[in-house]
């Protein structure tokens, strides 16, 4: 969304508010004539994606309102991605869980099996499962994952 930091009947940084407190999930770039230095901060730091002042280059803003939008678009992949996974590490039995810890704790199939007080086949049994639930191919994008979007 593009606001003017005057609008009327509310202000852009006044309608800003008011989106942010609807649960506005798009990137809000302000583009105005007549701001400071203090409003862009306050601006940003609010969630603002960018703060432009007039006179603009127009292949400038279209950049800006096109870089904004492919971050927003990337940022609600990763949220259903994030959303997916973790509906799925809910979806792991207790067994599973436990051996996931021991697996993210850098434990071989053995030392699972000691610890656990399993065979190693069951190990990788529960194993694969996990894999499998969670669409991971090795340990290490097991522990890549969770660390994104695990916990």
């Amino acid at each position: 969304m593009l606001l003017d930091i005057r609008m009327e009947p509310l202000s852009g940084l006044a309608t800003f508010a008011q989106l942010k407190t609807m649960g506005w999930p798009w990137p809000v770039l302000f583009l105005t004539g007549h701001g400071d230095v203090g409003m862009a901060v306050a601006a940003v730091k609010q969630g603002a994606w960018d703060f432009l002042e007039k006179p603009f280059q127009n292949n400038l803003l279209v950049d800006r309102v096109e870089e904004a939008r492919r971050a927003a678009l990337d940022l609600q992949a990763g949220s259903r991605e994030r959303l997916e996974f973790r509906k799925a590490l809910a979806g792991l039995s207790v067994r599973e869980r436990e051996v996931l810890d021991e697996l993210l704790a850098g434990h071989y199939n053995k030392n699972i099996a000691d610890h656990l007080g399993i065979t190693p086949r069951t190990v990788e049994f529960h194993r694969a499962n996990i894999f499998d639930k969670l669409r991971v191919q090795s340990a290490v994008e097991l522990a890549h994952r969770m660390g994104l979007y695990g916990r």
